[in-house]
């Protein structure tokens, strides 16, 4: 059986946790603090060494870390990772997407408002990725303006992948009311078979 290392109100986390849903496969929970500092102990660094999580261990003792090359190994054969290699290429793109344009902005002004408490040393900081999370909303909306999911018609890990900090953004001060594709998209992602939300 697989172990997450993870904290539940992490997206990256939530992630793997709504992959095992929906496949059914069982899974053990191992919840780690990262405000208290348990991500940069010698044992978890042992797990990895960049000190974040989540992490999936296997039976062995051996990990994997990053969310979204665990959510490919975990979507490999499946019906959420297309075989086809165009496709597949573009649930490779929006991945890129979201650890490049979306995670950094959207994520983080969710972590300065949701987990710190939106102090005002960091207000400025939130301000700014607010800008940029809306940017990187934008290029989501003109996708799921043209097709239901985002890659085509067949949802996938791609959708899992924004899914996770885009359902709670408005943790992090993002109005998701302009976006009408992305709010009929969330409703999408929420009505899949095998569904589990982040605190469920």
């Amino acid at each position: 059986m697989y172990k997450i290392h993870g904290d539940y109100n992490s997206g990256n986390c939530y992630k793997l946790k709504l992959m095992l849903s929906l496949l059914g496969q069982p899974y053990q929970w191992v919840p780690v603090d990262i405000l208290k500092g348990e991500t940069q102990t010698p044992e978890f660094l042992h797990k990895n060494p960049n000190g974040k999580i989540p992490v999936l261990e296997f039976e062995d003792g051996t990990c994997l870390w990053e969310s979204n090359a665990i959510l490919n190994f975990l979507a490999d054969g499946s019906a959420y990772l297309p075989s086809d290699a165009r496709l597949r290429t573009q649930v490779l793109q929006w991945q890129f997407f979201e650890q490049y344009s979306h995670e950094p902005s959207v994520a983080v002004a969710r972590f300065i408002q949701f987990y710190l408490g939106l102090p005002a040393e960091r207000a400025e900081e939130h301000r700014r990725k607010l800008k940029e999370g809306y940017r990187a909303l934008a290029v989501m909306e003109q996708q799921l303006q043209r097709t239901p999911f985002l890659v085509a018609e067949q949802f996938s890990i791609a959708d899992i992948t924004l899914y996770a900090y885009t359902h709670v953004a408005h943790q992090g001060g993002f109005d998701l009311t302009q976006y009408p594709a992305i709010s009929s998209w969330l409703e999408r992602v929420r009505a899949q078979p095998g569904y589990v939300g982040m605190l469920d």
